[in-house]
C-alpha cells in the first residue's frame, strides 16, 4: 500500500550464494529483494545491548563487526572457534576484532571437543552424504553453535550473529541449533539484512578503516575444519563444467601429482574409534591430522558431489576429506567383519539416515538419539587393526583383523573340512526358496 510505512526491521538482501569477486555489483542489485524479519528468534534493534558475533576475520564478518555496532547500537563480543582449520592466523584475528571495536574477542580451542564428541560419532556412523561428503561443515556447525551459546551466556549476550547468506544450509543449522540449545537466545544475520554487494562491502571497509587483505582474485570460496575442506564457486557450481582441481584443491594432491608408489597405512580401532596410526597411539584430533597428511599426499578423499541442499537447491561442490575418507573406509570394513548380515544391512540404512539428519540440521532431533544408541551399541565390538593401501586417489582396504571377527577359517574355507555340515544345505535351500517358488508359479507377472 502506498501509504504503509516501511517497518524499521525491513532491509535489502542480495540473493547470492558466494562472496565471489566475480559477481558484479549490478547483477547483485538486479537480484535484490526486500527482507522482512518474520521469525520469532530474529532480534530487532533496541531489543538488546550486547551481541556475540561468530567472527572469522574475513571481509564479511569484519564489516559485520562495525555494521552491527552502528546499525543495532550495541556492544559486540567476537568469538572465533578453532576446529583445526589450517588457513587462519587465530591470534591476528583476535587482535583485528579488538581493533575494530569488539568489547571482547575470544579464540576458543574446540579441536579435542570436536574430535572426541562429534567426529568419533561420524566415524562410527561411516559419515557419507550423497557420495563421499564426510559432513565436515554440518558437524562443525553443531560444535560452533554449542560453544557460541555457552560463551554468549557467560558474556551476557542475548543475541548471536552469524555470517550466512539467505540461500545456504548454514543459516538453518546455526539458527536452529542456537534456538534449540537456548530458546531465549535471538539471532541476527547481517548478510540477509544489509544492501551491500562485495564492492559496497569493500567501500564500507575503507570508510571505516577495516583492513582488507589484498589477494589474487579467485572465483572459489572454501570452508574448512580438521574433518574436511569444502570448495565452491566458479566453474564448480555448474555441473556441465569440469572443475579445475589444481586450482581448487587446498589439502590434496591431484591424482596425477600423487606419488607413483603405493603406501600401506595401519589403523587400530577400539570400540569403533581409531586409536593409533602405523603403530603410534595418539588422541583422535592428532590422529585425524596425521590421516589428513598421508591421505592428502596420495590424493584420496576428493569428491565432486551434486548435492541437495536443505533449502531445496541443487548445487555442486568439491570436497576434500582425505583423513575422514581413510578412517571411514577402514572402519566400515572392520565393522562388517565383526557384524552379522542383518546388523550390516540395518547399519547401512541407519548410517544414511544419520548422514541426512546431520546434513539437515537435525542433530538434536530425538530420532538421532535412537540412531546413535544403535550405532554405539554395534560399535562395542569394532576393535581391531586395518591395513589400507593408498595409491593415486584410491583407498583399498587390504587386510582386517579383530578379536571379535566372525570369520572362521574352518567354516569358510573351500578346503576339505568336517566342521561345516554340507548335508544340511539341500533342506535349507528348499525352505529358503519355498515362498519364491510358490509365488512364481501362482501368478504370471
Amino acid at each position: 500500500h502506498p501509504h504503509t510505512r516501511t517497518p524499521p526491521e525491513l532491509y535489502t538482501v542480495h540473493s547470492r550464494q558466494h562472496q565471489s569477486p566475480l559477481i558484479s555489483q549490478s547483477s547483485q542489485m538486479e537480484n535484490s529483494t526486500p527482507y522482512f524479519k518474520v521469525a520469532s528468534h530474529e532480534a530487532k534493534k533496541g531489543e538488546f545491548k550486547r551481541c556475540l558475533l561468530l567472527y572469522s576475520g574475513g571481509l564479511d564478518t569484519s564489516v559485520m563487526l562495525k555494521w552491527i555496532q552502528e546499525e543495532y547500537e550495541c556492544e559486540v563480543v567476537a568469538l572465533t572457534i578453532d576446529l583445526g582449520q589450517t588457513a587462519d592466523d587465530l591470534p591476528a584475528i583476535r587482535e583485528k576484532a579488538l581493533t575494530l571495536g569488539a568489547v571482547d574477542a575470544i579464540v576458543y580451542d574446540a579441536k579435542d571437543e570436536f574430535a572426541d564428541v562429534l567426529l568419533s560419532e561420524a566415524i562410527k556412523a561411516n559419515a557419507d552424504y550423497q557420495g563421499g561428503y564426510c559432513l565436515s561443515t554440518p558437524l562443525g556447525r553443531v560444535i560452533i553453535s554449542k560453544v557460541a551459546v555457552r560463551i554468549a551466556k557467560e558474556k551476557g549476550c542475548s543475541v548471536i550473529a552469524h555470517g550466512c547468506t539467505g540461500k545456504g544450509n548454514d543459516q538453518v543449522r546455526f539458527e536452529g541449533y542456537i534456538t534449540t540449545l537456548d530458546p531465549n537466545m535471538k539471532t541476527i544475520a547481517p548478510v540477509r539484512e544489509w544492501g551491500m554487494g562485495r564492492d559496497e562491502e569493500i567501500e564500507y571497509a575503507k570508510k571505516h578503516n577495516i583492513p582488507i587483505k589484498q589477494k589474487k582474485e579467485v572465483p572459489y570460496s572454501w570452508d574448512e575444519n580438521m574433518w574436511g575442506n569444502t570448495g565452491e564457486g566458479g566453474e564448480v557450481e555448474d555441473p556441465k563444467e569440469v572443475p579445475k582441481f589444481e586450482a581448487i584443491l587446498q589439502w590434496c594432491n591431484t591424482k596425477e601429482k600423487a606419488p607413483d608408489a603405493p603406501e600401506l597405512v595401519k589403523i587400530e580401532f577400539f570400540k569403533g574409534v581409531p586409536t593409533a596410526i602405523n603403530g603410534e597411539k595418539m588422541k583422535l584430533s592428532a590422529l585425524i591430522a596425521a590421516a589428513n597428511k598421508v591421505g592428502g599426499k596420495h590424493g584420496v578423499g576428493v569428491f565432486t558431489v551434486i548435492e541437495d541442499r536443505i533449502v531445496g537447491l541443487k548445487v555442486r561442490g568439491v570436497y576434500e576429506n582425505p583423513g575422514a575418507s581413510l578412517l571411514i573406509a577402514a572402519h566400515r570394513k572392520l565393522e562388517m567383519l565383526v557384524s552379522t548380515r542383518e546388523e550390516n544391512r540395518l547399519k547401512a540404512i541407519l548410517d544414511q539416515e544419520w548422514a541426512y539428519l546431520t546434513y539437515g540440521a537435525k542433530w538434536y532431533d530425538p530420532v538421532m538419539y535412537h540412531i546413535l544408541a544403535f550405532t554405539n551399541s554395534n560399535n562395542k565390538k569394532v576393535t581391531g587393526t586395518v591395513t589400507v593401501k593408498l595409491y593415486k586417489g584410491n583407498i583399498d582396504v587390504v587386510a582386517v583383523e579383530s578379536p571379535n571377527s566372525l570369520f572362521k577359517s574352518d567354516l569358510a574355507t573351500f578346503q576339505r573340512n568336517a566342521t561345516f555340515n554340507q548335508n544340511a544345505s539341500p533342506g535349507f535351500i528348499e525352505l529358503w526358496n519355498l515362498a519364491q517358488k510358490t509365488a512364481f508359479n501362482v501368478f504370471d507377472w
